[in-house]
């Protein structure tokens, strides 16, 4: 299931792009640390260079020419968009059955709804790289010639953030990120024809100088100048056949790999172009399968490329990079944290995962490594006051456990929407892409923070994914997903269009307001209230009848605040119901004066409010004329005589209606209850006699 969450991503031949290379930073003599040190030692960045610069020189430049490094110029391209205008008609709230969520060209236009908006953001491919489908991995005649690979370009310009330029996501995440505006790489796309798929002969030989580096440094301490420049530069060229390979080379992320990552580290422009390799191996859970350039397919461990991405983290240079993967990468942890809680890993991965423990003295579990790599991130994204927050309200530990973490996540959510807006969006933009396609044991916590942060989208553009998302738990067994499912609808309902859309799921809706949960109920009262609000619906025929006799049991709930929901929303039944539903609608009108007169007796004030105004206008609706000025004038008391006199064949219904309430909590209802049954009693003898009044 959980690799499901990983194909996510399609592969798609594209355009090669390129950037300017970025002359080598040096690495820091301490990287900055967010975690606990480690028992590795840290590189020493300021060796003395070769005082012979001529032959340094020559060899540099055999190198470049040994992997064939060229040159590559950056331009750009634009697009634009249209949206769609919604439909100004009326249109009927009807209880019909519903829209089914899981048919398939409901979620296919969803999906495009998503997917078209940046078709450049949400595709992951590599350079040098074959990345088979999900559903059918494998590489293809490995004797005959190695896989075709593929542009390094598009994977680097499909996983960036590029909802919001680099510019405006550095003071979204802290104001102190201003400084950095000018350091971060504009953002490119490829121009003209499509490059062939087909490695060039040095690229084959990358990974085995990869993998000899890696052993050059297994028994030295640190990293010295010439072997930086090698690793930056082989890097930058090839970023997916480095990463891949080192990965596999060190699956523990060894002294001399954790040495090469850093390095990797130190040099901005290197961290952007590798990062989307990583990204790939940590979506796709418990092991991805991938080839590199020389036809190795060997399985990558993605809990290892979550080790090498800690790493790089720690050191300060990466930050820009940081900032342009912000989302994406936060989405990845997060998911590494839910995936790592519910289910064990496979025996591979936990052995995997010994040896890291033991390489760099992480905790016992990986759930734990995942909150520690993700507090590093928010960390190097300057979160400080969300960090600071989650740790006061012991969130972190909460998110450990598997019954409470979407409580957790939640709670982060709502920590980072306070000043985060823009990155919460970018990353409710990712988990949507996440859950439109299926329903998986792992979504509750990735819900509940989609749920928190909806509020950031902008609903116009993807109101119909999430829409499709949270109606499929509207009738889930499980309380929480119904919860958060509602909540999503309740910010949706505010929205006049999505309103609009939402008038199929009348009928779900109207059965969770017979839920024993006073939440769930409360919450679908809302809903339909925020429908209700907009101008552009009224109710059918079919539906008033229905949903006024679900509203009319609600008057008697136990919570204060269901009351006045419910007889907010009976008000807005009578005042929008469409001529035709007007007399359908008479006989449970009729059932409801009983019921309002009582809590006019209410001991909460704002309920007995608001009886006094809905019974007024039931009486007016059904031209009561008696009714409407008695309980104009405030003279209830002389209500049950009126209203046994206007219809004497319903006084035995009545007296039936008011037996319940003899047993109320409320010595106010008991009371009115009281009197008029005993004036019931004696209206009934006055009928016997032949002496009861008439309507007047």
């Amino acid at each position: 299931m959980a690799g499901r969450f990983l194909s996510l991503f399609k592969v798609f031949r594209g355009k090669r792009k390129t950037d300017p290379g970025a002359a080598p930073a040096q690495l820091p003599e301490e990287p900055e640390q967010f975690q606990p040190q480690q028992d590795d030692a840290a590189m020493d960045g300021t060796q003395e260079q070769d005082p012979a610069r001529g032959r340094f020189h020559r060899a540099a430049q055999r190198f470049r020419k040994f992997l064939g490094i060229r040159r590559r110029k950056n331009n750009t391209t634009a697009a634009t968009e249209c949206a769609a205008e919604p439909d100004s008609g009326l249109t009927e709230l009807q209880a019909e059955p519903d829209v089914s969520p899981d048919s398939a060209e409901h979620s296919e236009d969803s999906a495009a709804a998503v997917n078209d908006e940046s078709t450049k953001d949400d595709m992951a491919v590599t350079e040098n790289v074959a990345i088979p489908n999900s559903e059918t991995q494998g590489i293809a005649d490995a004797d005959i010639t190695p896989a075709p690979t593929l542009s390094q370009e598009l994977i680097m310009e499909n996983f960036k953030d590029n909802y919001v330029s680099c510019e405006q996501q550095v003071p979204s995440l802290a104001p102190e990120l201003e400084a950095s505006q000018d350091h971060v790489p504009p953002q490119a796309t490829s121009t003209g024809a499509p490059q062939p798929l087909r490695p060039a002969e040095h690229d084959r030989k990358v990974p085995t100088i990869v993998r000899n580096i890696h052993q050059s440094l297994v028994s030295r301490v640190t990293v010295d100048v010439r072997q930086q420049i090698d690793i930056i530069r082989l890097a930058e060229e090839h970023p997916v056949d480095v990463a891949l390979t080192l990965l596999r080379c060190a699956p523990s992320c060894d002294r001399a790999a954790a040495m090469m990552w850093r390095t990797i580290g130190s040099s901005g422009p290197t961290v952007e172009k590798v990062l989307p390799a990583l990204l790939y191996v940590m979506e796709n859970w418990p092991l991805c399968s991938i080839c590199t350039s020389d036809g190795d397919d060997k399985d990558v461990f993605p809990l290892t490329a979550t080790v090498a991405l800690w790493l790089i983290i720690q050191v300060p240079e990466c930050h820009e990079a940081m900032i342009l993967y912000s989302a994406r990468l936060f989405v990845a942890l997060l998911f590494h944290v839910v995936i790592t809680t519910q289910q064990m890993p496979p025996v591979e991965v936990d052995s995997i995962w010994r040896a890291c423990r033991e390489q760099h003295r992480l905790p016992s579990n990986p759930n734990r490594f995942a909150v520690q790599a993700m507090k590093a991130l928010l960390c190097r994204l300057r979160c400080d006051n969300e960090l600071m927050a989650m740790e006061r309200k012991r969130g972190w530990d909460t998110l450990l456990c598997a019954d409470t973490q979407h409580y957790a996540v939640g709670l982060l959510a709502r920590e980072m929407r306070r000043v985060l807006i823009p990155f919460c969006s970018r990353i409710a933009l990712q988990l949507l892409r996440a859950l439109i396609w299926e329903e998986p044991c792992w979504d509750l916590p990735l819900l509940a923070f989609l749920v928190e942060v909806l509020e950031c989208l902008d609903l116009s553009k993807y109101g119909d994914g999430v829409l499709e998302i949270v109606s499929r738990h509207l009738q889930s067994e499980c309380r929480q997903r119904r919860h958060l499912a509602l909540r999503g609808l309740v910010v949706l309902s505010k929205d006049p269009s999505m309103a609009t859309r939402m008038c199929s799921l009348s009928r779900s809706l109207q059965k969770l307001l017979g839920d024993a949960d006073g939440d769930i109920v409360g919450m679908t009262l809302r809903v339909f209230n925020n429908m209700l609000n907009n101008k552009d619906i009224v109710i059918s025929s079919s539906t008033a009848p229905k949903l006024a006799e679900a509203l009319l049991l609600l008057f008697d709930h136990d919570h204060s605040h269901v009351q006045l929901l419910s007889l907010d929303l009976f008000f807005k039944v009578m005042d929008l119901v469409v001529d035709e539903g007007k007399k359908p609608l008479e006989k449970i009108l009729i059932q409801s004066l009983l019921p309002l007169y009582f809590h006019c007796h209410d001991e909460n004030r704002r309920v007995a409010k608001a009886s006094r105004e809905t019974l007024l206008r039931v009486a007016e609706f059904l031209k009561m004329r008696n009714l409407k000025q008695l309980v104009k004038k405030e003279q209830l008391s002389k209500f049950p005589e009126c209203l046994l006199a206007e219809d004497r064949s319903q006084a035995a219904d009545h007296l039936r209606q008011a037996l319940p309430y003899l047993d109320s909590p409320q010595e106010t209802l008991q009371e009115a209850a009281v009197m008029f049954i005993e004036m019931v009693a004696v209206f009934m003898h006055k009928v016997a006699e032949g002496r009861a009044p008439g309507p007047q």
